[in-house]
């Protein structure tokens, strides 16, 4: 019996090796987010700031599955009623909480392309979750720093809340 299992649990073993990649395991990075508000969101507010943390796992070769959450203040111009955020509240602000999936591909060593999807979560009573999606890009400076930028959009029935984002990140 002893000889059976240890031959099974080697021949498992050789199995599994055979298939793996050989690459490097999963990483976290964690960063300030800085954005510019496009279309709708830019007649109420001037800028977005926020935080996030990443975390990617390799896949295969130069592909990475990437799953990040956060937070994302956008202070209004101004006190105004805001009908497109899911509900009508005067206030000068609101915050979201993002939670994002996606994939990241490596054009080269350090230049990449990532796509994300997920939801934005309103941390306001009576605030709507939306869908999100963001494309973007990106480079890695000293296997350590990320600066990447992408166009992130937050859409439900009524509008889309969009901006243009820059994320600077230290990965470990």
């Amino acid at each position: 019996m002893k000889k059976t299992l240890l031959t099974l649990i080697i021949l498992i073993g050789v199995t599994l090796s055979s298939f793996a990649q050989k690459t490097e395991g999963g990483k976290f990075s964690i960063g300030i987010d800085a954005g510019l508000p496009v279309g709708d969101l830019r007649s109420i507010a001037t800028y977005t700031i926020g935080g996030s943390l990443k975390y990617e796992h390799p896949i295969a070769d130069k592909l990475w599955l990437t799953a990040s959450g956060g937070y994302t203040y956008i202070p209004y111009k101004n006190d105004i009623i805001i009908a497109n955020l899911g509900y009508v509240k005067t206030n000068s602000g609101e915050g979201f909480i993002p939670l994002k999936a996606g994939i990241k591909y490596f054009f080269s060593d350090v230049i990449y392309g990532e796509g994300q999807v997920g939801a934005a979560i309103a941390t306001q009573s009576g605030g709507n979750t939306k869908f999100v999606y963001a494309p973007g890009a990106g480079i890695i400076f000293d296997k350590n720093i990320d600066i990447g930028i992408r166009y992130e959009a937050w859409a439900q029935s009524g509008g889309t809340l969009s901006q243009f984002a820059l994320r600077l990140a230290y990965c470990f």
